[in-house]
């Protein structure tokens, strides 16, 4: 039985820690005012997160690129204007440089407290955030069964996203520490292979009547089917200050999905391989970001990224051209070229220190270079688009 064409709508959330002007240091108890400003400027597209310090900003379900990357530059700036009225700016960035994580105060929220007190000292430690990208797949058993084709992407599109070198003040040696922090919660990283959408079910349904959990949300892997949404939802990679990084990444998934289902309906599929080796090179991209390359395991060898990338980009060409993303797909040459936004981070550290710099002030310049980069325009020229041999969602 032929599947239906999934919808393909894509929806782009984002989280935001909230730094202090003057000391560039996090803000652990923003105004109530402040969030209160921003819920009525954008009504259901922003809401509180773990941490008081933090926000997560969503666009709505948008059928083209360009339609989301546009509520994302409304959102950005929608946030950072509101903030700069309480001396505040939010950095897009998945960890703060020199925070302490004891100093922060989570939302008094029963979601948060429930979780708060469910995971103890690990959830104290969540000063972290993500991106997270939603793209419709409608059928049940066409989700489940893309879900266990498309983690094997989840490493490349982890290391095109990485902005979390630093830690309370110190070099880690990883370019996303976020994830060393995220894992330590329970059910996170790469998901089970399911072999149906009932499977899935009856997993979810156990862990619910052992009251482990209340509901699907508390799957926190690097790739779920979204219990609210008829989604795939993308949760790997860190968040970039750049909204154009952003967008390249969210563009690369929306064109892997389709390229997937493209072949589902050739009766084909993408190889599997175990999950133990896709941990291989998430390890591999969290450690070294675009750095070191990642394995092809067809080969059975280390392959630079750029060729990566290079062979991705050929097989979501058709894709690309379908979603008239092509400008925003081949953006990801630029973040290999200029180094993702924790190359950036540690070269400012290094040049401020090369120049006799203070420990202080060189991570005080890197919250700087955040805080420019979040608050700039993408340099992709906004455009119309009829996406030509799409059908209407």
């Amino acid at each position: 039985m032929a599947i239906k064409e999934p919808t393909f709508t894509i929806g782009i959330e984002e989280e935001y820690l909230f730094v202090d002007k003057d000391s560039r240091d996090l803000a652990p108890e923003p105004p109530p005012a402040l969030l209160a400003k921003c819920e009525a400027a954008l009504r259901g597209q922003v809401s509180p997160e773990f941490l008081r310090s933090q926000i997560e900003v969503g666009t709505r379900v948008c059928k083209l690129v360009q339609e989301a990357r546009d509520q994302l530059v409304h959102l950005r700036g929608t946030v950072g204007t509101i903030a700069g009225e309480f001396g505040l700016a939010p950095i897009a960035s998945s960890t703060h440089p020199f925070a302490e994580w004891s100093s922060q105060h989570h939302t008094d929220k029963e979601r948060y407290n429930v979780l708060a007190n469910d995971l103890q000292h690990v959830a104290r430690r969540l000063v972290i955030c993500g991106m997270h990208v939603h793209v419709g797949i409608e059928d049940d058993e066409l989700r489940i069964d893309l879900l266990s084709q498309a983690a094997y992407f989840l490493p490349h599109l982890l290391a095109l996203s990485t902005s979390s070198p630093f830690w309370q003040g110190s070099q880690t040696g990883l370019k996303s520490y976020r994830l060393s922090v995220f894992d330590e919660l329970p059910r996170t990283g790469i998901p089970h292979q399911f072999s149906s959408w009932s499977e899935y079910e009856r997993t979810v349904e156990l862990l619910v009547s052992a009251g482990l959990i209340e509901d699907a949300t508390k799957l926190w892997w690097d790739l779920r089917p979204s219990a609210r949404f008829p989604t795939l939802e993308m949760r790997v990679t860190d968040v970039c200050p750049l909204i154009d990084d952003s967008i390249a990444i969210a563009s690369l998934y929306l064109c892997i999905l389709r390229m997937l289902y493209r072949l589902r309906r050739k009766n084909q599929r993408w190889r599997h391989y175990p999950p133990f080796l896709v941990r291989e090179n998430r390890w591999r991209a969290q450690r070294y970001g675009i750095e070191q390359g990642l394995v092809d395991f067809g080969k059975g060898e280390v392959v630079p990224f750029p060729t990566l990338l290079e062979e991705l980009f050929d097989l979501v060409a058709e894709d690309a051209a379908y979603f008239d993303c092509a400008a925003e797909v081949a953006h990801a040459r630029t973040v290999v070229a200029r180094g993702t936004s924790a190359d950036r981070q540690l070269a400012r550290y290094d040049a401020v220190k090369a120049l006799g710099g203070t420990e202080e002030a060189a991570l005080v310049a890197v919250v700087d270079g955040i805080i420019e980069e979040t608050r700039m325009p993408p340099s992709i020229a906004p455009r119309a688009s009829a996406r030509p041999g799409r059908q209407s969602a």
